[in-house]
This record gives structure tokens, C-alpha cells and sequence, in this order.
């Protein structure tokens, strides 16, 4: 809160004094931070030369024109502290930046727009089990105003260098300001959206087919026992399971940027130059799409799980009446047996030379009838 407060009474730009540290040479150690990825002045779509300081930079876009963007990756409060201060920027959507997890979010503080995106890395397994780990989720933060943008990412992934770089190829683009900064961010965001929403799909692809297979396979050899084929895997709900707790993580990255892309595409801003403006509407497209795979994703897994318990539940039930069957079976000769088992002194066959062998004929007889009964009854 003390740094919030501090935030407050530096964001003030009528309050700033010509001596500010950060003009100043001194200043240059406090500013080029560990937490500083980049940072670069760009002018009429052109990167000027040389490696600049956070603070340099900032001078040269106030005395020269052009936009300066900074990039930085998990800083800590003091080392954002002094970039915040000079772009005057909101100490509450500082305070988001520098301890992340937030939601996908746009926000607008006076002449800057805060925007909030969730970048989705598919983790690659040579198997899917009930413990893997199929998406992992950063955050790229970006502070866009007049004159800057601030990208602030947190978590192993989604690095902007890449990005950087084409952008200084196209210098068309790069020449409309930080709004199509902005909008190549978006993009990056939601075209990983949707590798990683394909990846995903053969994932469940894959559990559908040993799901249902399982289930064919049982059926066409006559219904197998416990461990057979026509059992469903123990594994498969723990799979499917883990792999909706997957999806609702992606979906947590998708739906919430729907409304924040919406706007951005669709509601005139001046921080936005009109031409970007109509690039916002593709990836907004494009999000919509993904948005819908994954909801279908929630709906398909809840079905083969729905299906996977029901083969299970098949499955105890013919194990059951396999118990079933054979104690039947077992009641003949125990029945049997407890009857010549009582002492009576009078009963039929007792003393009869063949009385034994009979009586197992007998027993055995009638349980092999029971047992082909059974059997022509799928039962056994």
C-alpha cells in the first residue's frame, strides 16, 4: 500500500519537477534493471540505432517524437517503480502488472490503455495420463499510450522478441504507433490460442478413440471378463478428468479476452489508430472461434466421460452376473452334499454299491446343464 500511495503522488505530471532523476545520467543504474528485456525508440516506422536506457529512451520520444517501447519480464516493485513514474502510469494497474495473475482484462486509465492477455504454452507428453500437464499459462501485460507502450510478461513463455523483430520488418505497420504494437501482441495471443487448441483436440481424440474402442473391442469378442477388452481402463476416467481440468485452464485465458477484443475492434479510441483498428476485428474472429472449439471441448469430454462410466458401470454389472452364475453353479453340489451330509439312518441309495458314483454323475450332470443354460445366455 505504501508503494501505491507512492505511485499516487508521482503519476501527477504537473507536479513533475525539469530536475526529474530520471533525466538525469545518475539515473541510468537505477533504470537499466535486470527486469528490462528491451527497449527501443521507433520513429516513422524505423528503429533507431544504438542501445538506449529506459530513461534516454523516454528523452528522446519527448524531444523527438515517435513512440518508445519498453519491454520487461516479472519485474518487482522497485524495479517498475521509476518506468511507472515517468509515463505517469495508474498505480492500481501497476500493482496488477507487478504480482499477475489477473484475468484477461482492458482497462483505460486517462490516456493509457491497460490490457490484460493470457498466453497458453501446450506442454508436450509422449503420453497423456491422469497427472499430465497439457496447458501452461503466462501473462503479458501492456501499457499503451500516446507516445509508449509498456509490455510487462510474466511465466516462461510467450516471449515478444520474435515478434519484435518481424515488426521492425514491417515498417509500414510499425509506423502507425504503439496501437499496432498492441494489435500484433493480440494476434500472437490468439494464433497460440489456436495451435494450442489443435494440439488439445488430438489429445482428445486420442481418449475418445481408447475409449470407445475399448468398448468395441468388448462387444465383438462376446464381452470379456475383468482385464479383457471389453472392460473399460481404470486409467480413462483419471485422463479425462485431468484433461478437462486442461480445458477449463484454456478456457480461462479465452472466453474472458472475448469482451476486452470486442471492443478494441469495434469502439472508436484514440489511442487505437483507425487502420489497426480493422485488424482488431480478425483476431477478434479468430478468438470467437477458438472460444467456441473449446466450449465443444468441455461438451465432447463430459460425453466420453459420461460414456466411460457407463462402460464401467456394464462392465460390474457382467462381473456381477458372472459371480451370479457360477455360485449357482457351485449350489448344486453343496445343496448335494448337505443333504447326505445329515444323519439319518434311512435315505435313498445310502447303502447302495454305486450310490457315490451316481450321485456325482448327477451333480455333475445337472451343472453342466446349469453352466450351458448360462452360457447360451451370455452370462458366462
Amino acid at each position: 500500500m505504501s508503494m501505491i500511495r507512492d505511485l499516487r503522488a508521482a503519476v501527477r505530471p504537473a507536479r513533475r519537477r525539469d530536475d526529474s532523476p530520471y533525466r538525469t545520467a545518475s539515473s541510468a543504474p537505477a533504470c537499466t534493471n535486470s527486469a528490462v528485456v528491451d527497449c527501443g525508440v521507433y520513429r516513422d516506422g524505423h528503429r533507431l540505432p544504438g542501445h538506449l536506457t529506459p530513461a534516454e529512451a523516454i528523452a528522446g520520444v519527448r524531444d523527438e517524437g515517435g513512440f518508445v517501447w519498453i519491454g520487461l519480464h516479472e519485474p518487482t516493485e522497485a524495479e517498475f517503480a521509476g518506468i511507472a513514474q515517468e509515463f505517469g502510469l495508474h498505480p492500481l494497474a501497476v500493482e496488477d502488472a507487478v504480482h499477475a495473475h489477473q484475468r484477461p482484462k482492458l482497462e483505460r486509465y486517462d490516456d493509457t490503455l491497460f490490457t490484460v492477455f493470457k498466453t497458453v504454452h501446450y506442454v508436450e507428453h509422449a503420453e497423456l495420463t491422469s497427472t499430465s500437464e497439457v496447458v501452461e499459462t503466462g501473462e503479458v501485460m501492456c501499457f499503451t499510450g500516446p507516445n509508449f507502450i509498456v509490455t510487462v510478461r510474466h511465466g516462461g513463455q510467450g516471449s515478444l522478441r520474435a515478434l519484435r523483430h518481424r515488426l521492425q520488418e514491417d515498417q509500414e505497420r510499425l509506423a502507425k504507433g504503439p496501437s499496432a504494437v498492441l494489435h500484433a501482441i493480440a494476434d500472437q495471443v490468439v494464433d497460440g490460442y489456436m495451435a494450442v487448441a489443435g494440439a488439445v483436440q488430438d489429445d482428445i481424440d486420442e481418449v475418445e478413440i481408447d475409449v470407445f474402442s475399448s468398448g468395441t473391442n468388448g462387444k465383438a469378442a462376446g464381452g470379456k471378463g475383468a482385464g479383457g477388452q471389453g472392460t473399460a481402463k481404470s486409467g480413462d476416467a483419471g485422463r479425462i478428468y485431468q484433461l478437462k481440468r486442461e480445458v477449463l485452464e484454456f478456457k480461462r485465458a479465452v472466453s474472458p479476452l472475448l469482451r476486452p477484443m470486442q471492443l478494441l475492434s469495434e469502439r472508436p479510441m484514440r489511442l487505437v489508430d483507425a487502420d489497426i483498428q480493422k485488424y482488431f476485428r480478425d483476431v477478434a474472429d479468430h478468438l470467437a472461434r477458438v472460444n467456441e472449439q473449446v466450449l465443444s471441448f468441455d461438451d465432447l469430454l463430459n460425453s466420453i466421460l459420461q460414456a466411460n462410466l457407463a462402460q464401467a458401470a456394464v462392465a460390474q454389472n457382467e462381473d456381477m452376473r458372472k459371480i451370479t452364475a457360477w455360485a449357482a453353479i457351485f449350489a448344486v453340489p453343496t445343496m448335494i452334499a448337505g443333504i447326505y451330509g445329515m444323519n439319518f439312518q434311512y435315505m435313498p441309495e445310502l447303502h447302495w454299491k454305486y450310490g457315490y458314483p451316481a450321485m456325482m454323475l448327477v451333480t455333475v450332470s445337472i451343472c453342466l446343464g446349469i453352466h450351458r443354460g448360462f452360457k447360451r445366455n451370455g452370462w458366462l
